[in-house]
């Protein structure tokens, strides 16, 4: 088969969505999927959690809207436009579990679409139906009296956390779910699940922390729910889009990540915000609705095992964890703007600083930037560890070197070629595939030690901009790494960095405090630099 006959029908978004996720065996809390916080919300009891989780399912119902319509407005960068194909496989979609390989089935496709969503709450699930019979979306009041009901009917404290299930690594997940769904209940409980718009996590509060410590918790909490204690069972981690409301005012959401990036969820996010802000509980003519639909579960003693071996395997998980978020707050995206820099190559070199005074070395780095402007586009890796990079962090606390030289030289080397295409990290990744296809032996740069070295990312990091004052966080990619996501705001920024407890080489809380050193010695360069010129 010709190449370009391939790569039509083996586009490498296929690729790459099934080489990062669908073919990794890891699971994908902590590991794959990302906690998005939201601002914390005032409200104290289940009224307000529930008139806030009413209004979100409005917002979102809202976003679809144009979705179905297909009147979204499309993007643009640097007045080019770009794919919006990701913001049609958010919603209704689902990862479901493979012996080898995964998959993601999008039920917004076929004749009928979904008109449900599920909602969890005490680790019960039930179904919403959100469109009146003439296909009229629920008002925000309506679906208030709907999860009154729900939360009125799982007051019960005592059922199996089935979700916590999905939390397992991947293998003995699908065994688990070939299991579960061999009882037909069940299967048709999955399937409910698995076919709904979206989720909506009702969690209980979480345990009372110092102010310090809250946005570590929160993150947390959205990343793996805390353990099996807590809100871990209160999840479907293989559904696509699950928000998070607790009752303590915490709230935010996960995502399984095979479908999409970062930037469409943080724009239906904003979208979500903003319409929450504009929309008031307006009273409507109350015609009844139907009890939301409960979902049932046959629980075996093999069922049984299987949950009592994935809340252990949570709590190793959550246990693992280190999570650290770092409100900066000296200055935001503006500061380097009005140095005519750019805010994300200012932040890259922070945390090449960063890393350097720490371990006196510098290591591979990626950083996630989006190929959109290409049809079916996801992403490409930007390489932001150069000699020039090095140069800069060894000349920033060398007092004989004239430092004012390389930071420009380590800014402009830091460039976003790869959004235009030109990066290699894809290019590789093609090559392997198509080997792989072939049936061929790989070339044998894909053997050499130096290729996985390079590949060895101790800093995994992402730039995700929102409108919205909120942080993004991941876990490392690898296991003596760093996972470091941040969303730049004019006069702030909002960090997040992550680590695993069990390797004594990393530790997230140290790196923190390294980064907000670094950020505030480079303003003091750059303004030092400004007056000599």
């Amino acid at each position: 088969m010709p190449t370009s006959e391939r790569l039509r029908r083996f586009p490498l978004s296929d690729w790459w969505m099934q080489s990062a996720y669908l073919d990794s065996r890891m699971p994908v809390a902590m590991y794959t999927s990302p906690g998005v916080v939201l601002p914390k919300m005032h409200f104290q009891d289940r009224q307000g959690q529930m008139r806030f989780a009413a209004k979100l399912i409005a917002g979102v119902l809202d976003f679809k809207s144009m979705i179905d319509s297909e009147t979204l407005p499309v993007e643009y960068l640097g007045g080019k436009p770009l794919c919006m194909d990701q913001y049609y496989q958010v919603l209704t979609s689902c990862r479901i579990p493979g012996p080898k390989r995964d998959v993601v089935v999008n039920y917004a496709i076929g004749k009928t679409p979904p008109s449900h969503i599920t909602v969890v709450h005490n680790f019960q699930f039930f179904v919403l139906d959100v469109y009146n019979s003439d296909g009229s979306p629920l008002t925000v009041d309506q679906i208030y009296v709907q999860l009154e009901k729900i939360w009125n009917s799982s007051l019960q404290t005592n059922k199996e956390p089935v979700g916590i299930l999905t939390s397992n690594h991947r293998n003995t997940w699908g065994k688990a779910y070939n299991n579960l769904i061999k009882d037909k209940t069940n299967k048709e409980s999955v399937r409910a699940i698995q076919k709904s718009i979206f989720t909506v996590c009702l969690d209980a509060p979480m345990p009372r922390v110092s102010d310090e410590m809250y946005h570590n918790k929160v993150a947390a909490q959205m990343l793996h729910g805390g353990g099996s204690r807590w809100n871990s069972g209160n999840r479907w981690f293989d559904k696509t889009l699950q928000f998070i409301v607790g009752e303590d005012g915490s709230c935010g959401l996960t995502y399984e990540h095979a479908p999409a990036e970062g930037p469409p969820i943080v724009f239906l996010v904003d979208h979500v915000v903003d319409y929450m802000k504009r929309t008031e509980m307006v009273r409507t003519p109350m015609i009844p609705l139907p009890m939301p639909q409960k979902l049932r579960f046959n629980i075996t003693p093999e069922i049984k095992k299987d949950i009592e071996k994935a809340k252990q395997n949570m709590n190793i998980m959550a246990h693992e964890l280190d999570v650290r978020v770092l409100n900066f707050t000296h200055y935001g995206r503006k500061f380097p703007k009005s140095h005519k820099m750019s805010p994300d190559a200012f932040i890259q070199m922070a945390l090449q600083l960063a890393y350097y005074r720490m371990y006196q070395t510098c290591c591979p780095t990626y950083e996630s930037a989006s190929l959109r402007m290409f049809r079916l586009g996801r992403t490409e890796a930007v390489l932001s560890t150069t000699t020039e990079s090095l140069q800069f962090t060894k000349a920033m606390d060398d007092p004989s070197e004239h430092v004012q030289v390389y930071i420009l030289v380590a800014f402009s080397v830091h460039t976003h070629m790869a959004i235009h295409g030109h990066g290699i990290e894809r290019h590789m990744l093609g090559l392997k595939m198509m080997a792989i296809e072939d049936l061929t032996s790989l070339p044998e740069i894909f053997m050499d030690t130096s290729f996985a070295v390079a590949a060895h990312f101790n800093l995994y990091t992402s730039q995700v901009g929102s409108k919205t004052d909120c942080v993004m966080c991941f876990g490392p990619m690898v296991p003596d790494g760093y996972g470091i996501c941040y969303n730049p705001m004019d006069d702030h920024i909002n960090f997040a960095v992550t680590a695993f407890n069990s390797c004594e080489e990393t530790n997230a809380t140290k790196l923190s405090q390294f980064l907000e050193d670094s950020l505030l010695d480079m303003k003091t360069l750059l303004e030092q630099v400004s007056k000599t010129q």
